[in-house]
């Protein structure tokens, strides 16, 4: 009777232990930006990781891993065990790198969506010295004109080179690719006229929107982000374009994180998203918080994989 008592209580017992979990998290957590120091990725991560510091009472610290457009950090964190405590916030640049670059590492089998953190649209900047005063007006030029028209970008393969011929496809124009090394000499070149036009945030161009170095004729996408002394534009899709694409920034780690892990990173950073204080960061650069689902952020990583490889493939892109 009495083993038969001690057989019932261990079975009893026998689902709580099944169903406990280590709490997460339980020791320090990494969070791996791919790019250099003082990027949109890090003003997106850095004020995060203080927030989840703040709610977990563990520390969150942020760690920079440029190179390769993104693809080494990204592999460090691909090769980290799946435990939550190694995370990645990369932008949408890491689809546009995934789909031109072989990697050791695939976008989707080799990493976990947990949420989106960001989202902000581009804005179509031109030199104020070019004549097209609207979204239309440009548009005709460049047809009447066909390669008139020189377009900076971040540099070849990068975010602003497709988004840019993106656009070309969809507006049925054809302009000319600048590549530069990096964001900040492309806006310089489009103050001092050198380039006609960038499609660009407001992050990369804030202190040039400010001062009317630059004229913003079009937003990529709603949801706002210019400085508040800057008149508000009409969309590329208000204006008669079907296109629309707006910069994402999202939280990924390893792939294979335990479901009871991944729904504690999940909830706790969308408690983070809602801080009114971290919202205001994020707005000073444009940028809105997006919380959202795992599921709905998996499914935004595969269309922009998706979409990003029929623009390669039309334009011409290729990793140089």
């Amino acid at each position: 009777m009495i083993a038969r008592r001690g057989l019932l209580v261990a079975a009893l017992a026998a689902p709580a232990i099944a169903r406990a979990q280590p709490a997460w998290p339980g020791r320090p957590v990494r969070i791996v930006v791919p790019f250099p120091p003082g990027g949109s990725n890090d003003v997106v991560a850095r004020p995060l990781a203080e927030r989840l510091q703040a709610q977990l009472g563990q520390p969150f610290v942020v760690e920079n891993r440029a190179g390769a457009s993104g693809a080494i950090g990204a592999a460090q964190v691909a090769q980290t065990p799946a435990d939550g405590t190694t995370l990645m916030v990369t932008s949408s640049s890491f689809a546009t790198s995934a789909v031109i670059q072989k990697t050791p590492w695939d976008a989707e089998g080799s990493f976990d969506a947990i949420a989106l953190l960001a989202r902000a649209p581009f804005f179509v900047m031109l030199n104020p010295g070019v004549p097209a005063r609207d979204l239309a007006s440009l548009v005709r030029m460049a047809r009447e004109k066909p390669g008139s028209i020189d377009y900076g970008s971040s540099g070849a393969g990068g975010i602003n080179h497709f988004i840019s011929e993106y656009f070309c496809q969809a507006a049925g124009i054809r302009m000319n690719h600048v590549p530069y090394r990096g964001t900040a000499p492309a806006v310089t070149d489009l103050m001092a006229g050198t380039i006609q036009l960038m499609i660009t945030t407001v992050a990369s161009a804030n202190a040039a929107i400010r001062e009317g170095r630059v004229r913003v004729v079009a937003a990529t996408a709603p949801g706002g982000g210019l400085p508040p002394e800057v008149p508000p534009v009409p969309t590329v899709r208000e204006q008669g374009i079907d296109y629309e694409m707006a910069i994402w920034w999202g939280l990924l780690a390893p792939r294979g994180l335990p479901p009871g892990i991944r729904r504690a990173i999940h909830a706790a950073v969308n408690e983070a998203l809602g801080d009114p204080a971290l919202r205001r960061v994020y707005a000073a650069e444009g940028a809105t918080p997006s919380p959202s689902g795992s599921d709905d952020f998996a499914a935004t990583l595969h269309a922009d994989l998706a979409r990003w490889r029929r623009v390669a493939q039309a334009a011409g892109i290729r990793a140089e």
